[in-house]
């Protein structure tokens, strides 16, 4: 992992946060943030913990609404949620550039 961001000159790492329903942390959760301590001795990179909740349902909803199978949801829906996180950090990140200006 740290090769490929190395190459692609990662500036930042955004990490989905399994968070309960009600905001809570769980086990996951823990084990997250225990992976983004032992990361963080490793790279100096910064890593963001982003709220993933509800990611793989919205991702899930938007397949159906495509009608795609359901081989196919099972197929791509991890990533596609990976990439619904990351959307939402960066819409994030832009909003508060456009609100310092």
């Amino acid at each position: 992992m740290l090769e490929l961001a190395k190459k692609y000159e990662v500036a930042v790492f955004v990490i989905g946060l399994p968070l309960n329903m009600d905001g809570s942390e769980g086990p996951r959760a823990q084990a997250t943030r225990a992976f983004v301590r032992s990361m963080a001795g490793i790279d100096a990179r910064p890593y963001v913990l982003w709220d993933e909740r509800l990611s793989t349902a919205a991702v899930t909803r938007s397949l159906i609404e495509q009608d795609a199978s359901r081989a196919k949801r099972a197929e791509v829906v991890d990533r596609m949620a990976a990439a619904y996180i990351l959307q939402g950090a960066l819409d994030r990140l832009q909003a508060i550039g456009r609100a310092a200006l």
